[in-house]
């Protein structure tokens, strides 16, 4: 009953964010993104990262098994390896008894086709396990994001989506796709092989959650009055953490998955309450009782780490004109950055790659970065469309706390950039036409149209009181390739009066 409710919660948590990523819902379920475990350290939401730590502290590891896309994604691999090697194991068992009825004697060969996807239990790796969790702190500490965007396992998911989707709508830049399908290589051949290793040895969440979860109230139990010893158990658990000949259970790796349970013929395996310290295995006697978790690594303070990744198709902006020339992201020497930010170093602070602001903007003004300083991190830009004033989709859904929610008609007063005229490439200022395409769009009304000497036409003129930076101007510029408008990012947001 336990894994069934499981399975039914993970399906739940993974349909719902795997939609987010795609663009679909988020009115609906944009929530889950909010109950991820990184990105809401990232964003100082306590409440968020207190109730996960409870819960696992109370449960064990559920939240792994139910809560994260990127342990429910490897599940299903799992599921499909096990499948097919029961398939392949009834196959072998048909065609030894099928050689059995001709008088043929079955040589190694055959009886290899009766074994199928088993695990096996091994130690924790302690110091790959560990060391990877301080690199991923030490870089949190020192703004290297990249490492955490590559590893955690909201924003790993992320990315695995949003290069499929954008794969499949051609719409995605080849670092994000490579580094995508990279991902998804490397973890499906994990889960494949080896089960949750990569949750239980890589990932930095896995080993924060592991820290408490040693400790966890609520634990599968070993009744070694009933076990006799078959071992299904420790072949079926996905995170190879039961020892069966020891009767023990290495909780900081178990998922909560109760698959072990469910394999157990002879219900020699329970969830039950263990208390403060108790002995989570029933011993038949006192030799046989192991030997009681001190949890000397729990050296780390679990606070934050955590988050994957990925997203979806970003949706061309409507209105402008047509395109004649694409248009190229011009120079900028401040990057933009979006609304909500406050300031370029605390959006890329706390920016764990996820892509889930990609995939909900609506005018295609957010989108990968391919530097490596911010791999993957999302940057603006008025190629495709500008960011409107009156959308908020971003600042809605980012659960990390990078682009922070905005109060209706916030977003109107607040100045990412500013607005700068080239008058040589400007249509109207070297007389080719008359234009004022920036003037009239400009939903700030800060560009006026004014006298210019040596010109017939009137050029535009940018008033920085009132200019937001939403690069209207620089999108709907008919100039080509490079706009005679552009906006360059103020490195700290201010507000206009």
């Amino acid at each position: 009953m336990l894994r069934k409710i499981r399975i039914a919660l993970a399906a739940f948590f993974f349909v719902g964010i795997t939609l987010l990523f795609v663009g679909i819902g988020h009115d609906w379920w944009g929530w889950m993104a909010k109950l991820q475990f990184l990105p809401s350290a990232l964003a100082l939401n306590l409440v968020v990262v207190g109730i996960i730590l409870l819960a696992v502290f109370l449960f064990g590891r559920v939240y792994c098994s139910t809560i994260c896309p990127l342990g429910v994604f490897q599940d299903i691999i799992i599921w499909i390896r096990r499948t097919i090697g029961k398939w392949q194991r009834n196959r072998g068992v048909r065609k030894l008894q099928q050689m059995k009825e001709r008088g043929e004697k079955p040589g190694p060969e055959a009886k290899n086709l009766i074994k199928h996807f088993e695990h096996k239990y091994h130690p924790e790796r302690r110091w790959v396990r560990y060391n990877v969790l301080a690199l991923s702190l030490v870089s949190l500490f020192v703004s290297g994001q990249m490492l955490i965007a590559l590893i955690a396992p909201y924003s790993a998911y992320g990315r695995v989506v949003r290069s499929i989707v954008g794969l499949a709508n051609g719409s995605i830049t080849l670092p994000l796709l490579i580094t995508g399908l990279v991902t998804l290589v490397v973890i499906g051949c994990c889960a494949w092989l080896w089960g949750r290793e990569y949750c239980n040895t890589i990932c930095p969440v896995g080993t924060t959650l592991g820290l408490v979860s040693r400790f966890a109230l609520f634990r599968p139990t070993i009744d070694t009055t009933k076990c006799t010893q078959c071992g299904r158990c420790e072949r079926g658990c996905k995170s190879s953490c039961i020892d069966y000949k020891k009767g023990k259970i290495d909780y900081s790796r178990c998922v909560g998955c109760f698959d072990c349970m469910e394999r157990c013929k002879e219900k020699g395996l329970k969830y039950r309450f263990v208390g403060f310290g108790g002995s989570p295995v029933k011993p038949a006697n006192d030799d046989q009782a192991p030997k009681a978790d001190t949890g000397r690594r729990a050296f780390l303070a679990t606070t934050a780490l955590v988050g994957t990744a990925l997203a979806a198709q970003a949706q061309h902006a409507q209105g402008g004109l047509a395109d004649v020339t694409p248009k190229q992201a011009p120079q900028r020497g401040t990057r933009l950055v979006p609304p909500g930010a406050e300031s370029v170093k605390s959006f890329y602070d706390h920016c764990t790659a996820c892509q889930l602001c990609v995939s909900a903007c609506p005018n295609g003004v957010l989108r990968p970065s391919t530097d490596f300083e911010h791999f993957l991190q999302p940057q603006m830009g008025y190629e495709n469309g500008y960011c409107r004033p009156e959308c908020h989709a971003c600042s809605d859904v980012c659960p990390a706390g990078a682009i922070r929610p905005l109060k209706p008609g916030q977003k109107q007063t607040i100045a990412i950039g500013l607005a700068h005229v080239n008058l040589e490439l400007c249509f109207a200022a070297n007389g080719t036409a008359s234009c004022g395409n920036c003037a009239h769009h400009c939903p700030s009304g800060a560009i006026r149209m004014v006298d210019f000497e040596g010109s017939s036409f009137k050029i535009p003129t940018v008033s920085e009181a009132q200019c937001i930076g939403c690069g209207a101007c620089e999108f709907l510029c008919p100039s080509r390739p490079i706009s005679a408008i552009t906006v360059r990012g103020n490195s700290t947001h201010h507000t206009n009066a």
